[in-house]
């Protein structure tokens, strides 16, 4: 069978059964004008080849992925502006996946991963947005206008490995998502506040990116550990690897003072860091350094750049934070290279998928094998497990938890000072209904590190299931205020915090602002939020969403308490009573 190179754009019609439900005369007539005056016409222009059509979408080839890039930029153009002066209800959304990769030829159609990875990116795209993955990425960067938001990696099904994926930013999109959160403007916090912006990689191999990135987090880890600093997290941190934006604009996204840039190369066994450290407002290069070093010492070029900033954005507290930094515990584990690049591996594919599980297990394992003494690999991989236990993807809860126990309590033995390990415990704490255990091992991972968002939300959760959602709430927003480009899981978590302190309203709200979180817990407890308001027609709508996603989804098996691990019985009943309310089975 012929095989060839190919970039494919994969695009449908957001709602097609929506449209086609309530005019489908008119969806028709609407649909064949938009692929006879839009579609066609653009995909000839850009030398594209559409050798698949459905009821609402077309797979399209094309020889060079700069084509398929903008001709998907010019399509959603095109959409937006054939909808201009349309109802609303009546528009035409795109959304569209773009992907390089190789192809099987058969007779005029195509086949194989190459074809798949497109529909998948196509199928997690925003309405009116295109996604596209790293080999589109890779070719693409430096040769349109467009720019590009990381989105990190996704695993998707069937597919044998993660994929990264980018958001093309190409002006407007076609039509305002619903799920489109409005981000406010960011105050500057009274403390001083940095972000660590994703070091380039020089060197011109790939294969360095994760050496890159694992010298950024090294210095969000280490300016983290320090309460009187506001560090930005690490995920709002890497939205903006491989993007070329003005400091200002950074700062102000933001809400920082201060930004941390630099560079990477390496060559042989030599290593050259560049460091600047830059005033947001002004752009003001306040600070500079370069470091020649041999790879074996590069955490130590990090503890020597860490140490530096403390010390010149901090010199007003008479050497209080230098001493703290020289007398700190410093982390056993991260003594192989090889090792930060799996667990890096792991992260940025992690899925609340059983597969995605597996895959990040596999991982964690093979960088604990490479670094026996690396706490937060441990702590994440006892995380895999109490994700199988807590999502409900486990057919044995109890030895998915006991697993999760195993893995907790090694990652502190093996570093009491990391915050992922206490996090980890805190956590397992926390589903075995041991609430107050659970508070007291979250703020041994907040004393480690007090800026670090991904426990500070989990921390918002405890208290919430202990039976305080009003102060979760506000734990909750602090972290999304050091994240602001925060993953749906943190806002997932807000809607059930809401719910939980009987603000319904707010729930709502934010369940409908995810982007692209689709989850069971996520969709029982939307419809239970939407059942307390007596808003029957949505909390079915939702209870049905979540039977699709978990077909064993019932009051039994999401209202028990190993899922559902309230400390209070009141609280517990609640939620039974709002998801026997909304419809979900017994």
């Amino acid at each position: 069978m012929e095989r060839r190179l190919a970039a494919i754009l994969a695009a449908d019609v957001v709602g097609y059964s929506r449209l086609m439900e309530q005019d489908e005369a008119g969806t028709l007539t609407a649909l064949k004008a938009r692929l006879r005056n839009v579609v066609d016409p653009l995909v000839a222009k850009h030398r594209g080849r559409i050798f698949k059509t459905t009821g609402d979408g077309v797979l399209v080839e094309y020889n060079s992925a700069v084509n398929a890039v903008q001709c998907a930029v010019d399509l959603q153009q095109g959409m937006a502006a054939a909808n201009s002066g349309q109802p609303e209800d009546q528009h035409i959304v795109l959304r569209i996946g773009v992907n390089l990769g190789d192809v099987m030829v058969e007779g005029s159609d195509l086949y194989g991963d190459g074809v798949n990875v497109a529909a998948r990116l196509e199928g997690l795209a925003e309405p009116g947005n295109i996604f596209v993955s790293s080999s589109v990425f890779d070719q693409v960067k430096r040769k349109l206008a467009s720019g590009f938001d990381e989105l990190g990696q996704h695993a998707f099904k069937n597919i044998a490995e993660p994929v990264r994926v980018y958001r093309v930013q190409a002006g407007s999109p076609t039509s305002p998502s619903p799920k489109a959160a409005v981000k406010p403007d960011l105050a500057v916090p009274e403390e001083p506040s940095i972000v660590v912006l994703p070091f380039t990689n020089l060197s011109g191999d790939p294969a360095q990116d994760y050496f890159c990135d694992g010298v950024t987090e090294g210095l969000i880890s280490g300016l983290g550990r320090y309460h009187d600093f506001f560090v930005i997290d690490r995920f709002s941190s890497f939205t903006y690897k491989g993007r070329t934006v003005h400091p200002t604009k950074v700062a102000r996204d933001l809400g920082v003072r201060f930004l941390l840039t630099g560079s990477v190369r390496i060559t042989g066994c030599r290593v050259r860091v560049s460091v600047e450290l830059v005033e947001g407002e002004t752009s003001h290069l306040i600070w500079t350094n370069r470091y020649d070093r041999d790879t074996d010492d590069i955490f130590a070029v990090q503890d020597e750049v860490t140490e530096i900033i403390v010390g010149t954005l901090m010199a007003g507290y008479g050497g209080r934070l230098r001493r703290a930094w020289s007398a700190r515990r410093r982390p056993k584990g991260i003594e192989r290279l090889e090792a930060m690049d799996y667990f890096h591996r792991a992260i940025d594919g992690w899925t609340f998928t059983k597969e995605g599980m597996v895959a990040a297990r596999g991982l964690l394992t093979k960088a604990i094998e490479r670094d026996p003494g690396f706490a937060k690999a441990y702590g994440k991989l006892a995380w895999s497990h109490m994700v199988d236990s807590s999502y409900g993807l486990s057919e044995d809860y109890k030895g998915s938890m006991e697993k999760a126990h195993e893995w907790a309590v090694k990652a502190v033995a093996v570093d009491d000072g990391d915050s992922w390990a206490h996090w980890a415990l805190g956590s397992h704490h926390m589903l075995s209904q041991r609430h107050d255990l659970a508070l007291e091992e979250f703020q041994k991972a907040l004393n480690c590190n007090p800026n670090d968002a991904e426990v500070i939300t989990d921390y918002g959760l405890c208290h919430s299931y202990a039976g305080r959602a009003e102060e979760g709430i506000e734990i909750a927003l602090k972290a999304m205020r050091l994240n602001p480009h925060h993953r749906d899981w943190y806002t997932s978590q807000l809607g059930q915090l809401y719910f939980d302190a009987r603000r319904y309203d707010k729930a709502i709200a934010a369940f409908a602002s995810l982007r692209w979180l689709d989850s069971a817990i996520m969709r029982v407890y939307q419809a239970a939020s939407f059942a307390m308001l007596d808003q029957n027609a949505d909390a079915a709508a939702s209870v049905c969403r979540a039977l699709e996603l978990d077909p064993e989804a019932s009051i039994k098996k999401w209202g028990d308490v190993r899922l559902a691990p309230y400390a209070k019985e009141v609280d517990l009943q609640h939620f039974r009573t709002a998801l026997r309310k909304a419809g979900l089975p017994e």
